[in-house]
């Protein structure tokens, strides 16, 4: 008898750590809805949690509500391990199109996944600074509020850095966007730009340089600079970037993945002729 209650007591204490584990793991890969804290009208009503697709590529969707005006917004994300995944700068024009939705994008250049980039005016021409495979488009490094940042890539490493701290030379591609949101773990001072509920996207580099792109999807409205600020640097949103530009938005934000059987996207309303697109690294 003495054995038998010897076994069941160690029985017990293995499955109360197996639980106890188990609710661990529970609270890493989810964490509970919430208001922000910058916008009590926003609630963050499903955080979602990191699915891996393949190596080095991750997705993730993140389901928010407004109360005024009443809306949803959901915000689509996917963080890419440089070690296994590249970027790479696309034009449509190197397809022998004028422009081009994500989807096209990817099945164009043979990539994972690529988000739609800078800001263009009516011909397809591009605003600011643009460099791509070693060629430059726009050599003007624009100067207005707007454009505080630029996406640099050199030697397959990506950068997001300040435009008065862009040495164009020094980049193999590149692209220069904004408003620059969060640069080595500061958020950035957007004041002089006015600030609206819209469509979104952005690309970032978290804390351990992986790069992160996301769109934020709703029908009416979208999401506000301080609360972009916040949903991508708090610790409690569980993605933790340093370093986030924004990316031309509204009708142009668009994303495309496909890794195996696993495809998603957020759908533009018109074609873009940049893109980012993202690799699997060559051997």
């Amino acid at each position: 008898m003495l054995v038998l209650l010897m076994i069941m007591a160690r029985f017990v204490t293995v499955t109360i750590v197996f639980t106890v584990l188990a609710l661990a793991s529970i609270a890493i890969s989810s964490q509970p809805a919430g208001k922000l804290k910058n916008s009590p009208t926003l609630t963050v009503t499903d955080s979602g949690g990191w699915k891996a697709l393949q190596r080095g590529v991750e997705f993730r969707k993140i389901a928010l509500e407004r109360s005024e005006p009443s809306h949803l917004v959901e915000l689509k994300l996917l963080r890419f391990d440089t070690q296994w995944i590249v970027p790479r700068v696309l034009r449509s024009a190197q397809f022998q199109l004028k422009s081009a939705d994500a989807k096209t994008f990817v099945e164009k250049s043979g990539a994972l996944a690529a988000i739609n980039a800078n800001y263009f005016d009516t011909d397809g021409k591009p605003l600011a600074f643009l460099k791509v495979a070693n060629q430059t488009i726009n050599s003007r490094v624009a100067k207005t509020a707007l454009y505080t940042g630029v996406f640099g890539i050199k030697e397959q490493k990506p950068f997001i850095i300040q435009r008065d701290e862009f040495i164009p030379e020094q980049f193999e591609e590149g692209l220069q966007s904004g408003p620059l949101l969060l640069f080595h773990g500061m958020a950035q001072d957007i004041t002089a730009i006015p600030s609206r509920a819209h469509r979104r996207a952005l690309i970032g580099i978290d804390q351990e340089q992986r790069l992160v792109v996301a769109v934020a999807d709703s029908i009416l409205g979208g999401l506000h600079w301080l609360e972009l600020q916040e949903i991508f640097s708090d610790a409690a949103w569980q993605i933790r970037a340093t370093d986030l530009l924004n990316l031309d938005g509204g009708g142009s934000a668009q994303i495309y993945v496909k890794t195996g059987k696993f495809v998603d996207m957020v759908a533009g309303t018109s074609e873009v002729p940049v893109a980012i697109g993202f690799f699997k690294r060559p051997n």
